[in-house]
């Protein structure tokens, strides 16, 4: 089997024991963040009726305006702000968190504590 193959293989499995354990229902949504490269992106998701309920990103065009790198830790602090204002708007004010395998680290981390500073409870 090939190195790349194999991180993959790894990737999955650890994706999938976390959410074995994650699953949001309509009284505590699932908060899934995905990484990429250059964004991040972080959805609300209640996996009962299979609906995302809010979803913030470094795409939104409140945060592209503000001409800022968006694939470091300040800018998935502002994901994490952004995705909590819109889930206390829709009346969203506790969810579980779902980091896909990812480690509780950098960008993750900041996403995450970028949510709690706003009000979501996690």
């Amino acid at each position: 089997m090939d190195k790349n193959k194999s991180k993959n293989v790894k990737s999955i499995r650890r994706k999938r024991r976390v959410r074995k354990s994650v699953y949001g229902d309509p009284d505590r949504p699932r908060l899934a963040v995905f990484r990429s490269l250059r964004h991040m992106y972080a959805q609300i998701i209640d996996d009962d009726n299979g609906a995302t309920l809010v979803s913030a990103s470094t795409l939104d065009k409140a945060l592209e305006s503000k001409g800022n790198p968006a694939g470091n830790i300040a800018a998935a602090a502002q994901v994490g702000e952004l995705l909590a204002r819109k889930a206390l708007a829709v009346g969203i004010h506790q969810v579980r968190f779902d980091r896909k395998g990812y480690k509780y680290h950098g960008r993750v981390k900041a996403l995450a504590e970028g949510a709690r500073k706003e009000g979501l409870v996690f």
